[in-house]
């Protein structure tokens, strides 16, 4: 089986703020951290080791609440040059950005980049704030994704980061987005934990193209917190949230994920299937 983690957090660390980094990985995993960020081949083994095929790098702007610039895209771009089968690459637009579209446009063609992801509590905007709201300009990342084929990834549930502004992060403000764009693929990341679960769990029920993503939810209250996950196994995906607030290692979270008592079928679904769907394999550029 060719598992994909569909939410890894390797991004220029050197670059956050000291209060968010403090909430990054560990004790003592500073310096661990750091070489994987800066060394492809060093992260590679990790995957290896941890039994994983491919990991998505979820890679964001956030310059207020984490520190991260516009630099992540390039970052993000070129560390999954060593291997674009196995890694993919995650970038970000706000929608204060001059020319969002465009910037789209400069992303998907000259850095190959395959998703991007929306941060509301930390970006600080409703992820439809484009419906009357302060962004309007967000459609055009909206619509650029959905010209493209690429996801959406949009954190949804509570943040403990300084600063966060969790209300931003309700599922439900996605439904909007799920009408108004219905081709574009969004993914939940944390299906709405702890807070909204019941509603990430709705959009991914009523549109065929949103899906429930588990990162950052520890595997063995997985179904404490998604009793019928079993039924929405085509519909969810497996993310380590790795090395975020609480998630140790890839392999324990994988090994964890493996030993819940749902069919076989609906592991291997979860674990490889839908997000080859999401991701399709590439060969490289």
């Amino acid at each position: 089986m060719g598992v994909t983690d569909c939410h890894v957090h390797i991004n220029p660390i050197w670059e956050m703020l000291p209060n968010a980094r403090a909430l990054v990985g560990h004790s003592g995993a500073g310096a661990e951290l750091e070489a994987y960020a800066r060394s492809p081949s060093k992260f590679l083994e990790y995957m290896d080791r941890s039994g994983i095929e491919r990991a998505v790098l979820v890679n964001y702007v956030a310059p207020e609440i984490v520190g991260y610039t516009e630099k992540v895209n390039e970052f993000v771009s070129e560390y999954c040059r060593a291997d674009p089968r196995r890694l993919i690459a995650i970038g970000s637009v706000l929608p204060t950005h001059r020319e969002p579209g465009a910037e789209v446009d400069r992303l998907v063609h000259d850095l190959h980049i395959r998703g991007l992801k929306i941060h509301p509590s930390h970006q600080l905007f409703a992820p439809n704030a484009y419906a009357g709201g302060p962004h309007p300009r967000l459609r055009e990342i909206y619509e650029r994704c959905e010209r493209f084929g690429i996801p959406v990834i949009v954190h949804t549930g509570t943040s403990v980061f300084p600063g966060a502004r969790n209300r931003f992060a309700e599922p439900l403000l996605l439904e909007d987005v799920a009408i108004d764009f219905p081709k574009l693929t969004i993914v939940l990341a944390h299906g709405g934990r702890p807070l909204w679960m019941e509603q990430a769990v709705f959009l991914a029920r009523r549109f065929e193209r949103v899906y429930l993503e588990l990162s950052s939810v520890p595997p063995s209250k997985l179904l404490s917190y998604f009793p019928n996950l079993a039924k929405l196994a085509d519909k969810a995906l497996f993310g380590s949230d790795w090395p975020g607030p609480g998630v140790r290692d890839i392999g324990e979270n994988l090994r964890a994920f493996r030993e819940l008592p749902i069919p076989p079928e609906s592991k291997t679904r979860i674990l490889d299937e839908n997000p080859r769907r999401v991701w399709p394999p590439t060969t490289g550029t």
